[in-house]
């Protein structure tokens, strides 16, 4: 058979590297259109450490009650898109807001890795994003610095409103990271209006509550440094059951409720594969953010494929390891809509 041409050559050799990078570009994704749902899965040991250097084979996982074929695997430290909403209701003190903007400097410049993108979203009586999508740690350095509290607690419409964003980030994992001392009172969306939108992204939800009268409550891994780079892939939503009682509203009047609900902002996160922290003041904001940044970069990927139908239901997902000891934090499941 002749040779090809030379420019033939060339141009066959660019589809054929422009088709492997799509293919790195996308991920996680089948060519033949079936759809891939990605969990994160966090493991820890009976002291709450991470727990690295776990293989495909040391994890199951099942929908539904049936076990799955995980096709891709990974432990490999990947970026993260992270947003960050900060609570700038009137409760929050000239002496807390200095202390949430030195703790977010330190994370955002020392404790997440240089390829992570950012966004910063302001809540009161509403959302405001203050500095969309960047690189640059200054600009978002600048935009809570910026922040004047004032008014009332819309947190659950702030998680709301931050959603869609940080679903639309560049990096195949997508994380928010709420920070706020105290209940919502503002907000117009419910909980579970609010845990349906969380179902049917993929962005593993943090939050972070200030509590001064509350007993610490960490339900994060110990802290382990020096901090890696971060890393995986948010799962996706969940069979239609019924959801947990609902504790907390949105628009409830302020009283000694003022204090945070950790459990209205458990139902939030913790079907994400996210969780929540309460701690005693600002002065423990620092190792908080720690522990998460930590967190991000220690987690395992999963992949497999769906079995089911685009029904609009919740789907049920379950990840065990091999080791028993072990204690496996992942998405609980994804809405096939």
């Amino acid at each position: 058979m002749p040779p090809l041409p030379r420019s033939l050559a060339l141009l066959l050799a660019a589809a054929a590297s422009a088709s492997i990078a799509g293919q790195s570009q996308e991920g996680f994704t089948f060519r033949s259109g079936v759809e891939l749902i990605n969990v994160t899965a966090t493991v820890t040991d009976g002291e709450g450490r991470f727990v690295s250097g776990l293989r495909r084979e040391d994890f199951t996982i099942y929908e539904d009650g049936e076990r799955q074929e995980i096709t891709h695997f990974s432990n490999e430290r990947v970026p993260v898109s992270l947003g960050m909403a900060l609570d700038a209701s009137g409760s929050m003190t000239p002496d807390k807001m200095s202390a949430a903007r030195s703790a977010i400097d330190r994370f955002i410049y020392d404790l997440l890795g240089p390829d992570d993108e950012l966004f910063f979203l302001e809540f009161a009586n509403r959302p405001r994003l203050m500095q969309d999508w960047t690189d640059d740690r200054r600009a978002i350095s600048r935009a809570v610095a910026r922040v004047s509290p004032t008014g009332g607690t819309a947190l659950y419409d702030a998680i709301a409103d931050a959603l869609p964003s940080a679903q639309a980030g560049r990096h195949t994992k997508k994380a928010l990271l709420v920070i706020s001392d105290g209940n919502d009172t503002s907000s117009t969306i419910s909980i579970p209006e609010l845990r349906q939108l969380i179902r049917e992204s993929e962005v593993l939800v943090y939050a972070l509550g200030v509590d001064g009268t509350a007993p610490v409550q960490r339900s994060g891994p110990t802290i382990q440094l020096p901090i890696p780079l971060p890393f995986p892939i948010p799962g996706r939503g969940g069979p239609q059951r019924p959801l947990p009682p609902i504790v907390g509203g949105g628009t409830r009047a302020r009283t000694s409720a003022d204090r945070v609900n950790a459990d209205a902002l458990r139902q939030i996160t913790d079907d994400t594969g996210g969780r929540t922290e309460i701690i005693r003041g600002f002065g423990d904001l620092d190792g908080a953010t720690a522990r998460i940044a930590d967190e991000l970069s220690r987690q395992y990927y999963l992949g497999y494929a769906s079995p089911g139908k685009k029904d609009g239901r919740w789907h049920a997902i379950r990840v065990d390891v091999r080791d028993r000891r072990l204690a496996v934090r992942a998405r609980r499941g994804y809405v096939a809509s």
